[in-house]
């Protein structure tokens, strides 16, 4: 059992968020998030980084972005969880409030990278 626990720990984290947010304002939001809330989020020290994507299936008129922060552990997900989420969070919903929607995941990879 110790060695699952162990094996646990050193297998990456990704905190999923997707956003979609009304066109009006995607340059702004986008802007925003690359400039501002993506470092302040990865300046925790929680994350080891964070990658956006834009999602290009959806037939929604409204465009949908997914930040993947790649933490290295749950327990680094946790503490920005319990010390910086709510207040990262409330200055995103503050500046943009009722112009987006958002969820999140917490996904575990299972298995490493396979490559070309």
């Amino acid at each position: 059992m110790k060695d699952q626990l162990s094996h646990r720990r050193d297998t990456m984290i990704i905190y999923s968020v997707e956003i979609t947010i009304e066109a009006g304002i995607e340059s702004e939001w986008l802007d925003w998030m690359k400039r501002v809330h993506v470092p302040d989020v990865v300046c925790t020290g929680c994350f080891s980084q964070c990658r956006i994507y834009k999602v290009v299936d959806s037939a929604a008129a409204e465009p949908s972005y997914v930040m993947q922060y790649h933490c290295r552990s749950l327990e680094e997900y946790h503490r920005y969880r319990d010390s910086f989420a709510a207040a990262l969070q409330k200055e995103h919903s503050d500046r943009f409030a009722g112009r987006f929607r958002g969820s999140r995941q917490l996904l575990e990879e299972v298995s490493p990278g396979v490559s070309a």
